[in-house]
């Protein structure tokens, strides 16, 4: 999704557009990195990569893509028909269903008939494995893996956002794959971090030590590295060298960065912040507690503003992908009311007035 020409399928490629993508895959393959991994809804990527993948053996690289359940069976099949197509394979080794934000997602799969239609086309040989990519909250992700039909699942985890920790003792459980969405970009935009986490994470760059950090984990098997160019390879591969050198390098580092959450939120608040707190389409304005907060946490602790206020401006009630009102969305003191068992209940409405004036700036731009 970052080296795409355009979030329009029908957008006009450019070449300059396609050799970079072409550069970047071939860097790739050449490092040894063999999992390719995009969606239908990533714009012209599935119709780029086709072309660009085709130049190399199909028996070199691992290919996944994702597509949205649908309403309709047929529907959802016709769509991944089309991924197929677009990107110029007989198969794909990996499937995931995109997006399983919500309940009504996990109906559209089971109940639906997404999830027979996959499996029809995994006996087929047109799938190999079927997983699950997902943005929703913790105990979805763990339902949906306690299901037992997935072989894997795309979700977050990284240093600054560990609340999934669950969902992948859940997945060990099943046997499954753990492919961490976004490492890099989604775990504090790492690739312009600023001078205070650069400093705590020294010796390591902010994006080795948040690669060492994941990998680190038995549970945990591929890295997204997001890479827009051939270059943007090299502190990721940095990372792997030191791999066997993570138990030295990771705990004074991680001492550092825990040490300065708690002088930045007080003692007491890094360790029981998120008690009582319940889901975002539970509260008054729709308002994302929850989230609000962890932003709020990471711009006094590390300095994280950009992607704190990038982060903040994507929220919106109505998209699941990253959900839940403002802190304006509703009076903070009915938002404190709706929270009895927060040990912080007294503060909250300070706080949350304070985390929107620092975390809303009209001018940022709500990327994906």
């Amino acid at each position: 999704m970052r080296y795409q020409q355009s979030w329009s399928s029908s957008a006009r490629v450019t070449e300059a557009s396609q050799r970079n993508l072409q550069a970047t895959i071939d860097r790739a393959l050449a490092l040894g990195i063999d999992h390719i991994e995009t969606a239908r809804g990533y714009g012209t990527s599935e119709a780029q990569l086709g072309p660009a993948l085709a130049r190399h053996p199909r028996g070199s690289f691992i290919l996944q893509t994702k597509v949205r359940p649908a309403d309709r069976a047929r529907e959802f099949t016709r769509a991944l028909e089309e991924s197929l197509a677009r990107l110029r394979v007989e198969h794909v080794d990996l499937f995931a269903f995109h997006g399983v934000n919500t309940r009504r997602c996990l109906e559209q799969i089971f109940d639906g008939g997404c999830l027979a239609a996959a499996e029809a086309l995994r006996r087929d040989g047109r799938i190999r494995h079927i997983g699950f990519s997902t943005h929703g909250p913790t105990r979805l992700i763990v339902d949906a893996i306690a299901t037992g039909r997935f072989d894997y699942v795309n979700l977050h985890y990284y240093y600054v956002f560990q609340d999934n920790r669950p969902a992948l003792a859940a997945a060990r459980a099943q046997d499954m794959g753990v492919f961490i969405i976004s490492p890099t970009d989604k775990g504090g935009r790492l690739q312009a971090a600023p001078e205070k986490l650069r400093r705590l994470c020294a010796p390591l760059s902010p994006i080795a030590f948040n690669d060492l950090w994941c990998l680190a984990h038995d549970d945990i098997h591929t890295l997204s590295l997001g890479a827009a160019r051939p270059g943007d390879f090299d502190e990721h591969v940095d990372a792997v060298a030191r791999l066997a050198h993570a138990p030295s390098l990771l705990p004074p580092i991680v001492e550092r960065l825990e040490a300065a959450y708690r002088d930045a939120v007080g003692d007491d608040f890094a360790r029981r912040w998120r008690d009582g707190l319940r889901e975002w389409d539970e509260l008054p304005g729709r308002m994302n507690v929850r989230r609000i907060l962890w932003l709020y946490n990471l711009v006094r602790a590390y300095d994280l503003v950009e992607f704190a206020q990038e982060r903040y401006a994507a929220m919106s009630p109505d998209d699941h992908w990253v959900p839940g009102g403002h802190g304006d969305a509703a009076a903070p003191e009915a938002v404190a009311a709706a929270l009895p068992d927060s040990p912080f209940r007294a503060q909250l409405a300070s706080l949350l007035r304070d985390a929107h004036r620092r975390l809303h700036d009209p001018d940022a731009e709500p990327l994906p």
